[in-house]
């Protein structure tokens, strides 16, 4: 593991963080409803203490690479995604991104469950920056890709999970991405369509396209990254080529 500040990035470098950290204030104890909160804070009786959700990550990840990130629920994935989607803003380091980002943060990210999922086509990716037209371009092969079938016209919150991660992720992956961040919305769904997924993605790594991914699953790490990371309590722990990260990774949950 290598955890020391990183140098410039490289002319082949799509994302570039150099010791970034990312805290977050909380309350250093329980407060149960919205009123009781409110009267503390008029007493100034709230003392906040620092949860740091990311601390001094280093990374750096190549075009036309499928990165993976390895991790238990709260060891700060999701965060680090966010970071580099520069949703969020970390308060020390830099980060640095090469290209255009396509991000399926969550699932039903960009959605609206009262619209149908045709119209959350068109929803999602104007939110993505695409234009009508270019739209209007991609929308059957969005729809076969997605396979809905007939429910592309009834409203999103009768989809199941499988059909809206896979309504997702065939908007996001429409267009080809300089970079495509995916957090867990490959863990729903059949293995049928999970495997079209995985060919879409390595379509993209061949062109160049950098693929950024969060899994639970150790073998899909495995089967499809060339490097990954282990994260935990928001601290890289191994980083490398993605079977040795993969094996440290799965030893570790062994003997917890």
């Amino acid at each position: 593991m290598s955890n020391q500040s990183l140098t410039d990035p490289k002319s082949n470098t799509a994302i570039f963080l150099d010791d970034v950290s990312l805290a977050y204030r909380l309350p250093s104890e329980a407060i149960h409803t919205f009123k009781e909160y409110m009267i503390r804070l008029v007493q100034g009786r709230i003392k906040h203490k620092a949860f740091w959700a990311l601390r001094q990550i280093n990374l750096e990840v190549n075009q036309g690479e499928i990165f993976g990130i390895l991790g238990r629920n709260g060891a700060g994935k999701s965060t680090l995604l966010k970071v580099i989607s520069k949703v969020l803003i970390p308060i020390e380091g830099r980060v640095w991104i090469k290209g255009y980002i396509s991000p399926l943060l969550q699932l039903g990210a960009g959605f609206h469950p009262e619209l149908t999922g045709r119209e959350n086509i068109y929803l999602n990716a104007t939110l993505l920056g695409h234009s009508r037209t270019e739209i209007d371009g991609k929308l059957e092969e969005i729809i076969t890709f997605a396979e809905i079938g007939s429910f592309i016209d009834a409203p999103l919150r009768t989809y199941s999970s499988g059909m809206q991660a896979r309504l997702g992720f065939a908007v996001a992956s429409a267009w080809q991405p300089d970079i495509l961040i995916l957090d867990e919305v490959l863990s729903v769904g059949d293995a049928a369509f999970q495997e079209k997924c995985f060919e879409r993605m390595a379509d993209f790594r061949d062109s160049g396209a950098t693929v950024l991914m969060v899994s639970h699953s150790i073998e899909q790490v495995r089967e499809l990254c060339q490097r990954a990371l282990w994260l935990d309590h928001g601290e890289i722990q191994v980083m490398g080529v993605a079977d040795e990260v993969c094996d440290a990774y799965k030893q570790a949950l062994s003997i917890q």
